[in-house]
Order: C-alpha cells, then structure tokens, then sequence
C-alpha cells in the first residue's frame, strides 16, 4: 500500500509535461537572477507560462484527468481521457475552452437525465 492510500494523485501525460516545463521554467529563472541575466529570468518566467498553457491544452486534448478520484483501472498514467472531448463538469479548464464544451459539461437538471425524451419532461 503506498502513503497516500488508494487515491489517483493526477499522474497524467499532461500533469508530467507541466511539472517538467515549469521546473526548468523556474531552475532558469532562478540561476538568470543569481548571475544578474535579466533576460534569463524572462525567458524562465516565460516557460513557466508555457507550462501552464501546455498542461491545459494536454488536458483538453485528452491527457489529464477529471477531478475526484477515477477507477483503479484508469489509474495509468499514459491512458487517454475518453469525457474530455466534451468536457468535465465542474472543471475550470473545460470552462474556460470555450462555451461550446462549456455547456456540454454543465451539469444538467435531474429530471432532464432522466427523461427518455431529453427535453426535460418527466
């Protein structure tokens, strides 16, 4: 049993790529400040944003994860989001894509997953 327990901590292509990039990111911004290399500690900074953008992108093409805990089974890292082409509710990530993919991971009303018309009646 690991120290975590049974928990799926985020191992994903997309969370390993942006831990990577935002470490180098900030390794050179931090070696440009101590040699006084001012655009060294841009550039570092500027792939630290990189990161950022690599990791949402990784995630809505399909390499990250939803939040909350996934199955023992999806747990490997390498294994492809099959809901992320439409969205996670409650993921600000999808949110932000765009209000297509927006609205396709908006939570729905109860009684509209529910009806067989999917109109929303019951």
């Amino acid at each position: 049993m690991s120290a975590h327990g049974d928990v799926d901590l985020g191992h994903t292509v997309a969370g390993w790529t942006g831990t990577a990039l935002a470490v180098l990111g900030s390794a050179l911004a931090g070696l440009a400040l101590c040699t006084a290399w001012t655009p060294g500690v841009w550039i570092g900074l500027g792939l630290v944003a990189v990161a950022a953008l690599a990791t949402w992108l990784l995630h809505l093409a399909g390499w990250g994860k939803p939040g909350g805990p996934r199955p023992a089974a999806e747990r490997d890292w390498r294994r492809r989001d099959t809901v992320a082409r439409t969205g996670h509710a409650q993921c600000l990530g999808c949110r932000m894509s765009g209000p297509r993919r927006a609205a396709a991971a908006a939570p729905r009303p109860r009684s509209a997953a529910l009806s067989p018309a999917g109109d929303g009646s019951a």
